[in-house]
């Protein structure tokens, strides 16, 4: 359950400096830090001075949480598979993570290079041998060391780590980025309750939940770190003859916690990062190793058979809580801590998962999140689970499956140790879980500075500070749990503090869900008419007949490509007239409107927003931005110095609504801003209660359409038009020509 990679700054980004950077106006949510601050030093503390009592009385406690919430764990994963899918196919599964006129950041290829990194993890060596192995021998149903039993196991493993958990992963990247990039919400779980408790997530409420999350964050990154120092601390004896022990997993613990205390103060994120990418390819070779040196055409049938197996057998093992001769220690070492463990991570992975995203279409997102990464993993647990299971069933070697049974975390390496050149790919195995250890440690204590940071900037992290305490605070709650039980207690203990997150998720689908609806209801507003098109089309019937435009001077208005000064002389003369006419217009009404001006960063360019204030419901904005865009090279002129001109795009609080409106007259302009207006109260109403509701007693509410978040009037949109490569076509750029229009 790993991402290898900074949260903070995905691979791909070149730039010298990470726009994801300390914010300077960020403040500490002291609630949230303490709470869960408190909450993680006091069990670190109890579990390393009194074990024994720790020991007992976490396990009384999973032994409740199973019982009594097992079937909770098994609903809430499939539920959440089925919201996201279901979404994804829906009509607003065309909706971006981000405004509408965004684009992805990151090309598909990068984009899926990072997915797929993000399924490699040092706790899925540590299980893609050990558990198909354990199936094969206690199945949790069945009679175990057979032919259907070694199926099976490998199914069981691909199931604890596939699509279900990515499903989790999906849904909060999904909030994450919906309401962060969309709606200029903080970057945080708490802004997708809005839809639910309204202004209330800023209080004790959204404390709370930022709590849950920070809470299982915490315990589910120090799980895979446990598991991972255990694995490492072999490795490095098998290669080196290092003692085996507490000792010196303490002192892996020390190292992994110092290098993310250097990577926060002294800003070597970058280098981790070259080392992540690194891990990519080490970890493809491993498998490659396997496969080749291995009977490659048995395991190549096997991963066919086991991808099929998968698919049949995954509707009836999804919610199969196995109520009758029901295997409660399997399914507390399995199933539920897995799941326990997906959601423990999911506020982490999903914050990755949200800033690769950016301006890509729900659907498109779900369908990566879920099956690029799959993909990987198929390949991986086929290939190893398989080769350890034909050296078990196939040649008879009951003293391997020994070994793994009675020492889990010697699996991957007794594996590798039955093939030729068995120290060296040891040695790559050894790296690779070293930097996947490392990465681990160093992202999850930025999220958790994130989480327990009052950030208005999804493009700012956490202070510094905080993130060195976090480092230290995960390295001492593992080193509790190493003590109080080893990988046994970790296990525990994720099952029983991922299940308040676990309550959490059903409140993200229903903040979604709501929030999705007024998605829907703007999609409805907006089939009426195309704005744009109505707007150009009126010349004939709202102006006099001396001032109407004839075809060729439309036709020039098509074919022109307007420069800077072209772009600040139009908007002076005629857009700022036109949209004071309308504020001026809707204040005489008695309406509290009003007209901001800006300059886009990037090239210096005038932009004006028309903002009519809506107490109770989202605001109406008309605001009209410079846009810059390349030039047909079938029209460009000889003479212009560059090849770039601008677009004059109305926005509204979504994005860009799609047109260009340079070389309207006045009164178009004002008649675009109706249309516009209109459909926005067209949505307002589609998005409160329906005259059937009405006519069945509901009470007509008002609220339903309001978002908090930055300052609705003057946005600025120069992030979404940084990079040529990155956008597609609309980049920003500081203007140098002079010339006039063509």
């Amino acid at each position: 359950m790993s991402v290898s990679n900074h949260v903070s700054a995905p691979p791909g980004d070149e730039s010298e400096s990470s726009p994801h950077s300390q914010d300077p106006t960020s403040t500490t949510n002291w609630w949230v830090f303490l709470g869960a601050a408190l909450g993680v030093l006091a069990v670190s503390l109890w579990g390393i001075f009194s074990p024994t009592s720790a020991e007992t009385a976490l396990g009384a406690v999973v032994g409740w949480v199973s019982s009594s919430f097992g079937w909770f764990y098994v609903l809430t994963a499939t539920l959440v598979l089925v919201f996201i899918v279901v979404v994804a196919f829906t009509k607003q599964g065309n909706t971006r993570l981000g405004p509408d006129h965004s684009r992805p950041q990151y090309s598909l290829f990068s984009w899926t290079a990072m997915l797929f990194a993000a399924g490699i993890g040092v706790d899925l060596m540590f299980y893609s041998v050990l558990e198909p192995v354990t199936q094969y021998y206690t199945p949790p149903q069945g009679q175990g060391e057979t032919a259907e039993a070694a199926r099976q196991a490998v199914v069981w493993t691909l199931f604890h780590y596939g699509i279900t958990g990515w499903g989790m992963y999906a849904l909060m990247g999904m909030a994450f980025g919906f309401f962060a990039f969309r709606y200029n919400l903080p970057l945080s779980i708490r802004s997708a309750l809005y839809p639910i408790i309204g202004r209330r997530i800023k209080g004790r409420m959204g404390d709370a939940v930022d709590v849950a999350a920070l809470l299982g964050t915490v315990f589910g990154v120090a799980t895979s770190l446990g598991i991972g120092v255990v694995q490492i601390n072999y490795g490095l004896q098998f290669l080196f003859g290092w003692e085996q022990g507490t000792a010196v997993q303490i002192g892996l613990i020390v190292v992994s916690v110092a290098l993310a205390i250097a990577s926060a103060v002294s800003g070597v994120d970058k280098g981790i990062r070259r080392l992540s990418e690194l891990n990519i390819y080490l970890a493809v070779a491993l498998m490659l190793y396997v496969l080749v040196m291995g009977k490659t055409e048995t395991l190549m049938n096997a991963i066919i058979m086991n991808l099929g197996d998968y698919l049949s057998r995954f509707p009836g093992m999804t919610m199969n809580t196995m109520a009758y001769d029901h295997p409660t220690e399997w399914m507390n070492g399995w199933t539920l801590f897995f799941w326990a463990w997906w959601v423990a991570w999911s506020p982490f992975v999903g914050l990755f998962l949200a800033r690769i995203s950016r301006g890509r279409t729900i659907r498109e997102f779900v369908i990566g999140t879920l099956t690029i990464p799959f993909i990987f993993i198929l390949l991986w647990i086929s290939i190893f689970g398989n080769a350890a299971l034909e050296l078990i069933y196939e040649q008879g070697n009951s003293a391997f499956g020994d070994v793994i049974m009675n020492e889990p975390e010697q699996a991957f390496y007794s594996l590798l140790a039955q093939y030729p050149g068995a120290v060296p790919a040891a040695a790559v195995a050894t790296f690779t879980g070293l930097l996947f250890y490392v990465t681990s440690a160093d992202s999850g204590a930025l999220v958790m500075s994130n989480f327990a940071t009052r950030i208005e900037d999804p493009n700012e992290d956490g202070p510094k500070w905080m993130r060195v305490f976090w480092a230290v605070a995960t390295g001492l709650l593992t080193i509790a749990m190493l003590l109080v039980g080893g990988i046994a207690t970790l296990q525990a203990a994720t099952i029983v503090f991922g299940l308040p997150f676990a309550i959490v998720l059903y409140l993200v689908m229903f903040g979604l869900w709501k929030a999705l609806r007024l998605e829907r209801h703007q999609i409805d507003s907006r089939a009426a008419a195309l704005a744009g098109i109505r707007a150009s089309n009126r010349t004939m019937s709202i102006e006099p007949a001396t001032n109407q435009r004839n075809w060729r001077q439309r036709l020039a208005r098509s074919v022109s490509y307007p420069d800077a000064r072209a772009i600040s002389r139009y908007m002076q003369g005629t857009v700022e007239p036109a949209l004071a006419e309308v504020s001026a217009a809707l204040c005489d009404a008695g309406v509290n409107a009003e007209i901001e001006k800006g300059h886009d960063p990037a090239t210096q360019l005038p932009y004006i927003t028309l903002t009519e204030h809506m107490d109770g419901e989202q605001d109406f904005i008309y605001q009209v931005y410079p846009v810059a865009s390349q030039t047909p090279k079938y029209l460009l002129a000889t003479d212009r110095e560059d090849d770039l001109y601008f677009r004059l795009e109305p926005f509204a609080i979504t994005g860009s609504r799609g047109y260009d409106i340079y070389g309207y007259t006045k009164e178009q302009i004002i008649h675009d801003v109706l249309d516009n207006h209109e459909r926005h109260l067209e949505f307002i109403r589609l998005s409160g209660v329906t005259p059937v509701e009405i006519a069945r007693g509901v009470t007509p509410v008002t609220g339903a359409t309001e978002i908090i978040g930055a300052e609705t009037g003057l946005i600025d949109w120069s992030q979404d038009f940084k990079d040529e490569k990155a956008t597609s076509g609309s980049i920003a750029v500081n203007p140098a020509s002079d010339k006039g229009e063509k």
